[in-house]
């Protein structure tokens, strides 16, 4: 659960963040005004007095002037240290106020540290938070964070989501926290109620022995009737090409194996160089194609197999296929039995597959046909003598 909760304040953090970075590129582009705005690598407000809405961006940014209004802030270190009569939006890796401000401030970062004076409220989600002994806030503090220390002042009501909560300094409202720790308060700290809400354990479901037994039903049923259909469509379809294939098996199994473990090993590894070269994206993606239907394949062949093994006469194919398809099956449901099994079958499929394309190719068939024509004898003279008539 504490995983759980970690990972909302996280998502939370991150949509309050492109919240916050969008608000803020809206605002600059809607605002009917002229406002200062800075995107170099390190920024420093003027020291004077400037009319807001001011907008600030970079990897440094620091307010140290009077700004009569609002002040946008986004970057990867962000200070206000002068006085804001506005509010305070702000986006960044680190946020320290050290100055005041009259409005609200909206902050979302990994570190956050108030040591200024807030005249009203806070909405703050960071990682870690510290509102040190001489930061305050007048009205209430509303956020999500990792770890928060409050040690200076809060006016009003205190609403948390946190993991880790510490309370040194005053808080004038109640406490209402989400944590699954008991947060650290000390005495006379929180003027009102404090309430802690831990998150909801998820139910305990407890799942019956028979229930199991009838969900390893079903699913040897569903194997049942799926690779049932398969042997019996390759059966029907192609007896031919299974007699041919499996045909490699039974004079010289190891061979098959052999081959097929070979390519089970080489084949992805020169898919996958084909797929880093980029332009051999494309062979790399059909390869692919292929040799994932050649290993759903194997079941088929293999289940062919065993099923001539065990009818040593001739049989249809079809009923060959299945009687090994359903000794493949419930082999299958063997724990521990079943990855040698499916090891054994994919290897054994695809090396007679390999073997069979290979005596299938094109330029070997029309090699032996030329072979053949030129070891065929030609027309012979009759050189027996004439008899007399």
């Amino acid at each position: 659960m504490r995983n759980s909760s970690r990972t909302v304040r996280r998502i939370a953090l991150a949509l309050t963040l492109g919240v916050l970075v969008i608000g803020t590129g809206a605002g600059a582009v809607a605002s009917p005004r002229a406002p200062a705005t800075a995107a170099d690598v390190g920024v420093r407000a003027a020291a004077g007095d400037q009319d807001g809405p001011q907008f600030y961006s970079g990897v440094t940014v620091d307010v140290s002037g009077v700004v009569n209004g609002d002040v946008y802030a986004a970057g990867q270190s962000v200070t206000i240290s002068g006085d804001v009569t506005g509010d305070v939006i702000a986006a960044a890796q680190t946020i320290t106020i050290t100055g005041t401000v009259d409005g609200n401030v909206r902050l979302s970062g990994q570190a956050v540290t108030i040591s200024g004076e807030v005249s009203r409220s806070g909405t703050i989600f960071a990682a870690d938070v510290t509102v040190t002994e001489t930061g305050s806030f007048g009205d209430d503090l509303v956020g999500a964070a990792g770890d928060m220390r409050v040690a200076g002042t809060v006016g009003r009501d205190l609403m948390l989501s946190v993991g880790t909560l510490t309370i040194d300094g005053a808080v004038g409202g109640s406490l209402t926290y989400h944590s699954d720790r008991e947060a650290r308060i000390a005495e006379g700290a929180v003027a009102g109620t404090v309430q802690r809400i831990a998150p909801a354990e998820s139910p305990r479901v407890e799942i019956s022995p028979w229930a199991v037994v009838f969900g390893w039903f079903l699913g040897l049923l569903y194997a049942l009737v799926a690779f049932s259909l398969v042997t019996l469509v390759a059966g029907l379809a192609f007896p031919r090409w299974l007699d041919r294939v499996t045909g490699h098996l039974l004079p010289s199994p190891w061979k098959a194996l052999l081959v097929g473990f070979v390519a089970a090993i080489t084949v992805p590894i020169v898919l996958l160089f084909l797929l880093v070269t980029v332009v051999g994206a494309p062979l790399a993606l059909i390869g692919a194609v292929v040799w994932l239907a050649m290993t759903l394949a194997a079941f088929p062949y293999v289940a062919h197999y065993v099923g001539r093994l065990v009818f040593r006469d001739r049989r249809r194919p079809v009923v060959e296929s299945l009687l090994g398809g359903l000794i493949l099956i419930a082999a299958l449901q063997v724990p521990w039995l079943n990855i040698v099994v499916w090891l054994a079958m994919v290897c054994f499929g695809l090396g007679a597959q390999l073997l069979e394309i290979h005596r299938q190719r094109p330029w070997a068939a029309s090699r032996d046909s030329a072979q053949e024509r030129s070891e065929r004898p030609g027309p012979t003279e009759d050189t027996s003598p004439a008899s007399d008539s």
